[in-house]
């Protein structure tokens, strides 16, 4: 966990982006990585983005693009 609002620069923000976006690949999503480490949604978003992550789409199984017709 990490403190609220703490910088996190360098390395540790390279690593810490590196983790976040081996849990996402894995199927975690945003909001669970922020409750896990404490921070928001943006600042995960962030990270993932800075680590360079494809990120998924919006929407569940119930989505309409994924319904089976």
């Amino acid at each position: 966990m990490l403190g609220y609002r703490a910088h996190i620069k360098g390395a540790a923000r390279s690593k810490l982006g590196a983790d976040l976006k081996k849990a996402y690949d894995r199927g975690a999503s945003i909001r669970t990585l922020a409750q896990g480490c404490g921070r928001s949604y943006g600042f995960v978003h962030r990270l993932l983005t800075e680590a360079g992550t494809t990120l998924r789409t919006r929407g569940g199984p119930n989505s309409q693009d994924r319904q089976a017709p």
